[in-house]
């Protein structure tokens, strides 16, 4: 079960909620030649970071939408931190079926296409809030390797290996949409464990603090459990990569 305050507890001190790293990031903005001005909507931006920093480096303006409380927070510091606060704002909302006012120039969901009921949904509805000739941005995961046993299933935590396509699968599904990418970054091994492992050590202080809370016993059981089956599994078998798309 989707449980935001897990999220909080694991990714705390996160400023990016998924396996790339802030140099991928940065090396991506400057790729799609972003222009001052443009306009950006972030659904479910996490802590903002790819919407902050982009203002900052890149002068556009955006809006970023998420559901976790704590996340939100964390992009509303960050926009201070960086000086941004008159290009880019943060609301807290459900960002499924969220579409921007006015059309914008970027539109972005990165790691979260369950807001859409998957990748087919979350693309038809950031089409609802993009210009025409804009771009968007959609982060996924993939199968770098196939699982061929239940065990490793299993151990992506995945049900089936439907749920996901390989890399040439899903460049090509986004083919068969109408949709042109024109380009992409995807997480290595080393960005993987960036992401990962630093979520242990978030969760074990968290524990140690609060032996009595509800959700102790759970924190305490992903601990005992998920580096061993990250290692074995989740590390060799799972792709990811944030895609830009132009409509055909």
């Amino acid at each position: 079960m989707f449980n935001h305050q897990i999220f909080s507890i694991r990714e705390s001190q996160h400023r990016i909620h998924n396996p790339i790293t802030e140099h991928q990031l940065a090396d991506f903005g400057a790729s799609l030649g972003l222009t001052a001005g443009a306009q950006m909507l972030d659904l479910a931006c996490g802590s903002g970071e790819m919407l902050a920093t982009w203002a900052r480096d890149h002068q556009i303006t955006g809006l970023g939408v998420d559901i976790n409380p704590d996340f939100l927070a964390s992009a509303k510091a960050r926009a201070v931190e960086l000086g941004v606060t008159d290009s880019v704002r943060f609301v807290e909302d459900d960002a499924a079926g969220y579409v921007a006012n006015e059309p914008v120039d970027i539109a972005a969901c990165v790691g979260a296409t369950w807001i859409g009921g998957g990748v087919t949904g979350t693309l038809k509805l950031l089409a609802q809030s993009l210009k025409p000739g804009g771009i968007m941005l959609i982060g996924e995961p993939y199968w770098r390797a196939v699982p061929d046993t239940q065990e490793a299933l299993a151990g992506c935590g995945v049900p089936s290996v439907s749920d996901y396509l390989t890399l040439p699968g899903l460049l090509t599904s986004f083919g068969e949409q109408g949709f042109d990418v024109v380009e992409m970054i995807t997480a290595t091994e080393t960005s993987w464990d960036t992401y990962m492992t630093p979520q242990w050590l978030n969760m074990r202080r968290w524990a140690d603090a609060h032996p009595h809370h509800e959700l102790h016993a759970e924190i305490r059981r992903l601990l005992a459990t998920e580096p061993s089956q990250y290692a074995a599994f989740m590390r060799r078998y799972f792709g990811w990569g944030v895609f830009a798309l132009m409509t055909r």
